[in-house]
């Protein structure tokens, strides 16, 4: 069984997550600047088995595609063109970003450290991919 890997897509940069081999644990992996995802997933898929690749879906507060999916939707067809064997599954992402920054402050990180937005974007995978796993909708879970 392949591991799980989930993006937090940005315009600038993205947060990444994957789970362990038996899909039950979800940490965070990485921020790569966007024009170099591509790259950075080759680079992983090299190197571990991926299953599949959720992707954050951006939606607004009554569920409907936010403004975010006009580069979002592009992204993802050059993906899937050059993974077309990988799975990919949007998941719904909405509050991801404040409940990374409420985990850290929980988490007691320093003031500092909460301004990193890679770290932010990082946590945002996780919170994504973890709830991922947490529904009846991740295969093998």
């Amino acid at each position: 069984m392949g591991r799980i890997l989930a993006i937090d897509y940005g315009r600038r940069r993205c947060g990444l997550a994957v789970t362990d081999p038996l899909r039950i644990v979800a940490t965070a992996l990485a921020t790569v600047d966007t024009p170099q995802l591509i790259q950075y997933i080759k680079d992983y898929l090299s190197r571990e088995p991926v299953d599949e690749i959720v992707v954050g879906l951006p939606t607004t507060m009554r569920g409907e595609p936010s403004d975010s999916m006009r580069y979002i939707t592009p992204a993802l067809g050059r993906m899937r063109k050059e993974f077309p064997d990988m799975r990919f599954t949007f998941w719904d992402e909405r509050f991801t970003s404040t409940l990374a920054h409420r985990a850290m402050l929980d988490a007691g990180v320093k003031k500092s450290d909460r301004r990193d937005k890679g770290a932010i974007d990082r946590m945002a995978a996780v919170i994504i991919l973890n709830s991922y796993l947490s529904s009846s909708s991740a295969p093998g879970c």
